[in-house]
């Protein structure tokens, strides 16, 4: 599994009705995307819900690395460099993965909290006790799913969420989501991504 993002930040009089009239419209073109998990398309709206900005904010869990690649250097993000150039993909190598509660909802909002593993810490022992935040995150009343993932180069974990209503506060940037596709997300193995 590998997670990626990118993050397009709008002027602050955006009129965020265009993304969502893009999402509406265009959203579904990956519903059934090879190689996929899925794609949250999330917002974040100035002055909703402590945002400061308008941004535009997808995430993917892509089940494998064919199906980023064939988004990146395909037509997929090509739609996205014609309307908003080129912006900065961050990506992240998989941990693990929980079906939640929800996972049977339709979820409105997602969560994206970061933390850099301290260098005096051992990352084996942090990334263990993630994986245990992970299956209580997935235990937790309307999660529909949830994810653990790392950039090793800056020693960078991220968890991201999908809840079935909103965010709490405590999971650090919300994002609405105005549409979800999931082609894969069956095929995402439950629990860590590599052998103990």
């Amino acid at each position: 599994m590998h997670a990626m993002q990118y993050e397009i930040t709008l002027p602050a009089d955006y009129d965020m009705g265009i993304i969502r009239h893009r999402v509406a419209t265009k959203g579904a073109l990956l519903d059934t995307f090879p190689g996929l998990g899925l794609k949250a398309y999330g917002i974040r709206e100035r002055g909703v819900d402590g945002s400061p900005v308008n941004q535009y904010s997808p995430f993917y869990l892509w089940r494998n690395l064919a199906g980023m690649n064939t988004f990146l250097w395909g037509n997929g993000f090509r739609g996205i460099i014609d309307s908003f150039g080129r912006p900065s993909v961050r990506h992240w190598t998989g941990l693990a993965f929980e079906h939640g509660l929800a996972a049977a909802a339709l979820p409105r909002t997602s969560s994206r909290r970061s933390e850099t593993i301290p260098p005096d810490t051992d990352p084996a022992t942090r990334i263990e006790e993630a994986l245990d935040e992970l299956r209580q995150r997935a235990a937790a009343d309307g999660v529909h799913s949830t994810a653990l993932a790392i950039d090793p180069r800056g020693w960078e974990l991220i968890h991201f969420t999908l809840w079935e209503d909103t965010a709490p506060e405590s999971e650090g940037t919300r994002y609405q989501v105005l549409h979800l596709s999931t082609p894969e997300l069956d095929d995402l193995p439950p629990g860590r991504h590599w052998q103990a």
